[in-house]
């Protein structure tokens, strides 16, 4: 077995007052030696720059190239520290098997980052790159790990997230985690922040009785469908006009909009399932461009609801088909796709789901999901994607 090959190399580190020129200044400076360019890094926060750089080079020029690099240093009033040495190749080669955890909170506290760091270095895992992705309307901070499974990280992170009261979503990194992707949400108190059969229930005058029945399926007593059967029932006689009132009082969750225009953006499917009513949420599906939409339907009759629901019951079970179905419909592998909930009927889809997100969940849910949402914005979802609040609007879609 032959030995590995080593080679000298010398790492740059430029820090200061961030100004216009200092990198090209600085390679300016490389540009008379014979050295190759092995990795560089750069960094601006708050108009203080860190930039280091890692070369390649003969060893007798070492000395020449770092008397060079004071005297630029001097030039652009900044600090400049060298190091060389001779080291295995295999020690600067690319990592693969790379993960990503992403963290947000609001506010974010160092002690939430030092437990992040604890519990990577624990499972034997080493942080490789951090970096801020959002900063307003909360704080995310994405962690690039080398050597730990995504799964046993996401295992001891759990125990962090609920501790420090933050979001950390584990994920791991390769070309898959930019293939398209379909991202199915829950409508009630997730896309829209009012639950429906609430609204219908206020102008029929049976908001009590409503939520008795809802606090019933929530203890067990009831599933999903005989719940929905028993409140639906409470409706009959309601004269179908409401539904247009109902319409007009549904109001996005925050950041709703944002999310489904770059999600769009970006070429990947949105798609809706709910159990509520689709009279009711059909035009505000068509009005996000939504084209996959699935949800139960008030049956009516001579202008007035019967009562009763038309066709079979989006439960549980029928959250999750419809995932398969418009996976399928798309060629999109269950691997590759998102569900998003609040409520035990989401359980199974979000199980399913290559990724189950918790949005503002009820502790069963976030239990059951790989990551959650706390914060009160839907665009949040963005961030444990790895997509910054920079790109989202660099390309045109402010938070709505």
């Amino acid at each position: 077995m032959s030995e590995e090959k080593s080679q000298f190399t010398g790492l740059i580190l430029v820090s200061g007052i961030d100004t216009p020129g200092i990198t090209k200044a600085l390679f300016d400076a490389l540009a008379p030696f014979s050295l190759t360019i092995l990795d560089i890094e750069q960094v601006v926060i708050r108009e203080r720059l860190i930039l280091t750089v890692l070369i390649a080079l003969n060893p007798d020029h070492a000395q020449a190239l770092d008397d060079d690099l004071n005297l630029c240093a001097a030039n652009l009033k900044v600090d400049i520290a060298t190091s060389f040495s001779e080291q295995g190749s295999s020690s600067i080669a690319a990592k693969s098997g790379l993960v990503h955890v992403v963290a947000l909170g609001s506010p974010l506290m160092p002690s939430a980052i030092a437990a992040i760091a604890d519990g990577i270095s624990s499972q034997g895992g080493n942080i490789e790159r951090i970096h801020r992705t959002a900063s307003y309307p909360i704080t995310a901070i994405e962690f690039t790990v080398s050597g730990v499974e995504s799964m046993v990280l996401r295992h001891k992170l759990a125990q962090v997230s609920i501790e420090h009261a933050i979001d950390i979503v584990v994920s791991p990194g390769g070309l898959m985690r930019w293939a398209k992707k379909l991202v199915i949400l829950d409508v009630d108190s997730t896309l829209i922040q009012q639950e429906v059969i609430e609204l219908l229930a206020a102008h029929a005058g049976v908001q009590t009785e409503v939520k008795e029945i809802t606090e019933r399926a929530m203890k067990g007593d009831l599933d999903f469908a005989q719940s929905l059967h028993a409140r639906v029932a409470l409706l009959e006689g309601l004269p179908s006009s409401v539904i247009d009132d109902v319409r007009k009082e549904i109001s996005l969750t925050p950041g709703a909009k944002t999310l489904v225009d770059t999600l769009h953006k970006l070429g990947d499917i949105v798609a809706i399932v709910s159990g509520g009513f689709i009279e009711v949420i059909e035009p505000l599906v068509q009005a996000l461009g939504i084209t996959h939409y699935r949800a139960n339907s008030l049956e009516i009759l001579d202008g007035k609801l019967t009562g009763r629901v038309s066709g079979n019951v989006i439960d549980r079970a029928g959250k999750a088909q419809a995932l398969r179905d418009f996976a399928m419909a798309e060629g999109i592998e269950l691997a590759q796709t998102i569900a998003i909930g609040d409520g035990a009927n989401d359980l199974d889809m979000i199980a399913i789901a290559g990724m189950g997100i918790a949005f503002n969940a009820k502790p069963a849910v976030k239990a059951a999901a790989d990551s959650s949402v706390s914060a009160p914005y839907l665009d949040s979802v963005l961030y444990l994607l790895g997509i910054s609040r920079e790109d989202v609007e660099g390309a045109g879609a402010p938070r709505k």
